[in-house]
């Protein structure tokens, strides 16, 4: 007989199915064969029973928006040590941007990616192909090569694709591939020199603002694009009311547009930048309460297809700087569940099918990978999460190389506990280190 796993006891919820429910769920081969009542009976059919009473069990959670900096960093992250952080996020999938050194423009890139992905065998690895060569904005990369090689989607992220011309035409090739483009929504003559939102409180520290236009101006522009060249396009890091607003604009006129929201623009705002803390400096910046305030809105009402981290490490020594020179990012994979879920289901009342869905079957479908879905027959990436258990965000304890993480010693609850990808545990927190306050 197959070897076969039982996750026993648990609450299941899988939106893609409209499954929320004390189920059991049967592993075997890899794959997911039953969710049923009841399935513990005769626990000698299985190698394994996973006792997941009083857990939340889900579709393997999927982040579609990472830097794992590899090649080219890999002080600051690999992506060895980024998928080993994404399982101990809950990420059974990440789809990893292209702002390498080199950028990941080219088939041999893409290849290396999903390569190192199965060396490291945690989390699966998707590589994301530059719109443009060495994302100058200048000429289109080599993007049937690109999805040779594994790409899913396209995106200059860090930086804007400039040219409105080569954005539509880099709209219109992955069209052919029906791949996704993930636009940086930044018109840099805008955002200038700025390192903050632009608002009362950059005025009173004296650091150069960006503005929401600046933002809003390029989401704009590129929903339009999308329009006349039918293109899929998806807006990255959403930051203010004015691009939830024309997302949902968009959506209702029948343009094929999603956008993502990270849980460090719904769950804080431009008034941590007084510490003057480079862990509070990233792009876009934080905004003000009524931008959090709309992007909780956009996630609630359907606008927002997607939470992704924008899992960005950078070395204690690189972010040890002046705030204004200090590079942008924080961490994510490691907080992106229990942030969501204490800002979000706990204090905003978002429904916790709501919050699976656009963190495992949302971005799934976007990206247009197997994943999100815990059907018979798909692939068994399964996230186990305690939902209960009050914890503190410890930095010192990241699977990532990186330390700099806005949410250190904040107290959150929901963690995942186990994680399975493809049927096999790659991460395991013992219940009683789970229950620890």
């Amino acid at each position: 007989m197959a070897e076969r796993l039982l996750i026993e006891g648990g609450r299941v919820v899988d939106p893609a199915r409209n499954v929320d429910g004390l189920l059991d769920v049967v592993v075997e081969d890899g794959l997911v064969r039953a969710l049923a009542p009841g399935m513990g009976s005769s626990p000698r059919e299985y190698a394994r029973v996973i006792d997941a009473r009083g857990l939340v069990v889900v579709p393997g959670l999927v982040d579609m928006h990472v830097h794992l900096r590899e090649p080219g960093n890999e002080e600051e992250e690999t992506i060895a040590s980024g998928a080993a952080a994404a399982v101990a996020g809950g990420f059974t999938s990440v789809a990893a941007m292209p702002n390498t050194d080199p950028a990941v423009d080219n088939e041999a890139a893409a290849e290396f990616q999903v390569n190192q992905g199965r060396r490291a065998a945690k989390a699966r690895v998707y590589p994301i192909g530059a719109i443009t060569k060495a994302r100058k904005g200048e000429e289109l990369s080599e993007m049937g090569g690109l999805v040779r090689g594994g790409a899913v989607a396209f995106s200059d992220d860090g930086s804007p694709v400039r040219n409105a011309e080569v954005m539509r035409r880099g709209l219109l090739y992955a069209k052919m591939f029906d791949k996704v483009v993930i636009d940086h929504a930044e018109d840099p003559d805008l955002a200038g020199k700025g390192v903050m939102h632009a608002g009362l409180v950059s005025i009173v520290l004296g650091l150069a603002g960006k503005s929401s236009a600046s933002e809003e101006v390029m989401v704009a522009r590129d929903i339009t694009l999308a329009e006349i060249t039918g293109g899929r396009l998806h807006i990255a890091h959403v930051s203010t009311r004015g691009s939830v607003e024309l997302v949902r604009r968009a959506k209702n006129r029948g343009i094929r547009v999603t956008c993502e929201a990270t849980p460090h623009h719904f769950s804080l705002t431009d008034e941590a930048v007084r510490t003057f803390d480079p862990n509070f400096k990233m792009n876009p910046p934080l905004r003000t309460s009524d931008d959090v305030q709309a992007i909780i809105e956009g996630l609630k009402d359907g606008t927002i297809d997607a939470i992704a981290s924008d899992h960005a490490p950078h070395s204690q020594e690189a972010k040890s700087v002046e705030f204004q020179d200090a590079p942008n990012g924080v961490l994510g994979l490691e907080t992106n569940v229990p942030v969501a879920y204490t800002r979000l289901v706990e204090e905003r009342g978002l429904s916790l099918s709501r919050l699976v869905e656009v963190m495992s079957w949302g971005p799934a479908k976007i990206l247009g990978i197997a994943a999100g879905t815990l059907a018979p027959g798909a692939a068994a990436d399964i996230t186990i999460l305690d939902l209960e258990t009050p914890w503190t965000v410890d930095v010192q304890q990241f699977r990532s190389k990186s330390r700099n993480c806005p949410f250190h010693g904040w107290p959150v609850r929901g963690r995942a506990v186990t994680t399975l990808v493809g049927g096999k545990v790659v991460h395991e927190l013992a219940r009683e280190r789970a229950l620890a306050r």
